[in-house]
């Protein structure tokens, strides 16, 4: 598989087949990984990785905290923007209306939507659960550096013919994690990532998520002569 058809087949995947996971395969993919860029070369990124006798225990302990607390236990920082604008908006609410609709849940079938999400907290049956760290003291370019990490790692998942649903909904379990875990004080959660094989029979692995045209968000600016142009022969804006 080259970098294209990796890039091309990634996907969320929210529903993950029985097949394990071999740990040395894991650890190779995320030393690879480690060759992502960051700025100055800091490497910032901590991962915890959560698999067998280990992975049963979370999931049981994180089914009772749903239930303790179905909101959460407060995020450290905002997983979305507070004031989100208005198109970004509309591409949120595009992929609930995608993935429920494929599986049959009603926009008004609140509980049903509640139960389909906190499957996010059952890894979607994926054997493998990775968490991802960074120093509190860090700011946003490390935090990028975080994405091309991870970014990286989701490639390499699929150069092995693997998957996996990056998770930011982990943060509103950031106290139970970091004390199932034993993580210093001094880091804070990023996210979560499931990881496995998906199951090609799933509906909910059958949904494509658009992407904006190239049009809508790339300019190339050619010449001192020429007005910006968006991509494609778009005009300016």
């Amino acid at each position: 598989m080259n970098v294209t058809e990796a890039v091309a087949t990634r996907r969320s995947i929210r529903r993950f087949s029985s097949q394990p996971v071999e740990e040395a395969l894991l650890r190779e993919i995320l030393a690879k990984a480690a060759r992502a860029p960051s700025g100055g070369n800091i490497q910032p990124w901590h991962i915890h990785v959560v698999m067998g006798e280990r992975m049963t225990a979370l999931k049981s302990l994180i089914a009772e905290k749903v239930v303790e607390a179905p909101k959460g236990e407060g995020t450290e920082y905002d997983i979305y923007p507070k004031v989100l604008r208005e198109d970004y908006r509309a591409r949120i609410f595009e992929v609930g209306e995608r993935l429920y609709g494929r599986l049959g849940i009603a926009r008004e079938d609140k509980a049903g939507r509640a139960a389909w999400f906190a499957r996010n907290f059952e890894f979607f049956g994926a054997p493998v659960g990775l968490f991802c760290y960074v120093d509190r003291d860090h700011g946003p370019p490390q935090w990028s550096d975080l994405g091309m990490y991870l970014q990286t790692v989701m490639l390499l998942l699929r150069e092995a013919g693997m998957d996996s649903c990056p998770q930011e909904c982990w943060a509103l379990y950031h106290n139970t994690l970091d004390a199932f875990l034993g993580v210093p004080a001094e880091h804070m959660l990023f996210t979560g990532m499931s990881i496995g094989w998906r199951d090609q029979e799933a509906a909910e692995n059958q949904v494509e998520m658009p992407r904006v045209a190239l049009s809508d968000f790339a300019r190339f600016h050619v010449s001192r002569d020429e007005p910006a142009q968006a991509a494609a022969g778009g005009k300016a804006r």
